[in-house]
């Protein structure tokens, strides 16, 4: 499947998740592997300190990771853990998360993603995350 056909399947499924939809998630680059998931800021994101709220950022970084990990086992798949690290406020007009397969088994892969905050067009790193990615069992079977 070529590039473009690739991001356009991944921006069908993320339109598929009303959450996604809501914030104004966007799907800029997919590939066996990789994800790069753009995310506006705006005030309805913010917590009391006008930050972009940690969950918004925990969204783009476990959306980011997912589909980095879907598209390298080529398979449904979900999320079955992953930790993040806040390393700064997130301030500015968009975030960036970009993130990668690290390793690709046949049940789950290992993703890793850095999420930036873009501000007068320079990205700054503010969080940075690793998840474990699973295989979806088949929907005939009976586990």
């Amino acid at each position: 499947m070529n590039e473009t056909l690739f991001l356009q399947k991944g921006q069908a499924f993320l339109a598929l998740q009303p959450l996604s939809t809501l914030i104004g998630a966007e799907l800029h680059a997919l590939t066996p592997g990789y994800c790069e998931l753009h995310v506006p800021v705006t005030e309805k994101n913010f917590q009391q300190n006008g930050f972009v709220h940690g969950g918004v950022v925990s969204y783009a970084a476990d959306n980011a990771l997912t589909f980095a990990g879907g598209t390298a086992l080529g398979v449904p798949v979900v999320t079955s853990e992953f930790k993040i690290n806040y390393v700064r406020p997130a301030v500015g007009e968009r975030l960036i998360a970009r993130a990668q397969a690290v390793y690709a088994g046949q049940s789950q892969a290992v993703c890793r993603c850095d999420v930036f905050t873009v501000m007068n067009g320079e990205d700054k790193l503010c969080a940075v995350a690793q998840g474990t990615i699973a295989r979806l069992p088949a929907k005939n079977s009976s586990t």
